[in-house]
């Protein structure tokens, strides 16, 4: 999971350097908050809680319809805050979807491809993107994130959050394969109680923390004046079978293109502002615009580089449309020459390219499977994504109408438009490895990794 808090304080209270020496354990959430409380309750500007799961699907809570999974609170949250069904993230695995989210920016922009940071990683999310901490620090937040980074490690730490605009950070540089992600984690407590197995214990394990943080700004008398959003950095890996995660009705999981690798789970919740009652919006919406959103509720100053979000707040306020008309489709590994895989405008959604990954394997459906290689289409798949969620039906099978050639036609206005905006930044993952980056229990020990045991 990450956490980012952001406060707004008044010059001149104290830092909190404090808050490593109080965050332990599952306690962290109930003090990480109680020590930004005095700072949230100084100012009339909103405080931020970004809560983000790890390898989450689209049907793997109750308010999406899985008939066994125990999360009361993200489920309260849902019931009284605004639920998305058509919210994608930029990427179908962590660290270029984590990227997008920070920056506002598809990740090709900053060089997070092809493929994820690994613990030795020579690379990491560049220091010159401005991340929506950097923004709401500038405007006189104080910023923290705890939980998993996967944006790099780099020489003498250089790329952890700290440098990123982060006051403090809690939490690994890397994948930490636990809670919800492949292998599960979950303490005594929630070991054996939940009718999903290691993964469903996680997961419910993830929402009582979600649990401890909705007391912890009613406690603190913050409810009201935070906005707490919930979503999933890409979707389940359904090469684990039970042990990861499901995207309901969705086709296939992550690692693809298909809507179960990318669109997710996502509710936002502010007691004070989002009007309670089980609200749902199918308005189209996608982590790349959270910091753009953010950014303008705290009456802060968009960052001055091409950014690929939209201001959601006429859809998190009323029932406004979203200025997001468009999402495109980028596999683990792009490239210029492909470009987007897949295009959704309005209801529709084309496939120009599909390729089955690793990550979704073991389902029934063989277009999902590692070994199903790239496949071109032209004309592209085309799926209405309003009565075809599942994208089984493709539009084009019986023939192309004059009303579904006009909307080939648009769809391929906005690709070409798009991908001429689009640059591509220096790959900071084909900067290499070296195992001597890697943290290590043991500084001076040789050989690394495999010396670095914990005692």
């Amino acid at each position: 999971m990450v956490l980012g808090v952001r406060a707004r304080y008044r010059r001149g209270l104290p830092g909190g350097s404090a808050m490593g020496q109080r965050v332990l354990g599952v306690p962290w959430a109930v003090a990480f908050l109680a020590l930004l409380a005095l700072r949230g309750a100084a100012a009339a500007a909103p405080n931020f809680v970004l809560v983000l799961a790890d390898d989450l699907g689209f049907g793997d809570l109750g308010s999406y319809g899985h008939p066994s999974s125990a999360t009361p609170h993200l489920d309260w949250m849902a019931s009284r805050g605004l639920r998305f069904t058509d919210f994608y993230s930029s990427s179908s695995v962590c660290s270029p979807s984590r990227a997008a989210l920070l920056t506002g920016r598809f990740q090709m922009r900053s060089g997070v491809y092809p493929g994820v940071f690994s613990p030795g990683s020579r690379g990491g999310l560049p220091l010159s993107e401005v991340t929506i901490a950097e923004v709401l620090k500038a405007a006189g937040y104080a910023t923290a994130m705890v939980g998993k980074w996967h944006l790099g490690l780099g020489m003498n730490a250089s790329f952890l959050p700290i440098h990123q605009g982060f006051d403090h950070f809690l939490g690994v540089p890397y994948s930490h394969d636990q809670h919800t992600h492949y292998p599960q984690f979950a303490s005594q407590e929630y070991t054996g109680q939940s009718q999903r197995g290691p993964f469903g214990d996680a997961l419910a394990e993830f929402d009582g923390s979600v649990g401890q943080l909705l007391q912890a700004l009613k406690d603190n008398g913050l409810a009201n004046t935070t906005l707490v959003f919930f979503t999933s950095d890409n979707g389940p890996s359904t090469l684990r079978m039970a042990r990861g995660g499901s995207s309901g009705l969705l086709k296939c999981g992550k690692g693809t293109t298909y809507e179960g690798g990318m669109r997710e789970p996502a509710v936002a919740y502010w007691p004070g502002r989002i009007t309670p009652g089980e609200r749902v919006t199918h308005e189209l919406a996608s982590t790349l615009d959270v910091l753009p959103t953010l950014t303008a509720l705290a009456g802060a100053a968009l960052p001055k580089v091409a950014l690929d979000g939209y201001d959601l707040s006429p859809v998190l306020f009323g029932s406004g449309k979203s200025p997001r008309q468009t999402m495109f489709f980028y596999p683990p590994s792009p490239d210029p020459l492909h470009g987007p895989f897949a295009v959704r405008f309005g209801k529709y959604k084309a496939h120009y390219f599909t390729q089955g990954s690793l990550h979704s394997d073991t389902t029934p459906d063989e277009a999902c499977h590692g070994l199903t290689p790239l496949t071109p289409h032209l004309p592209p798949l085309l799926f209405d994504l309003e009565s075809d969620p599942a994208e089984n039906y493709d539009l084009l099978q019986s023939g192309v109408g004059p009303e579904l050639l006009q909307v080939l036609k648009e769809i391929e206005l906005h690709k070409v438009l798009f991908e001429q905006r689009m640059e591509f930044g220096e790959s900071q993952i084909r900067k290499g490895r070296d195992p001597a980056l890697q943290p290590c229990c043991v500084p001076n020990c040789t050989p690394k990794p495999s010396c670095c045991h914990c005692s």
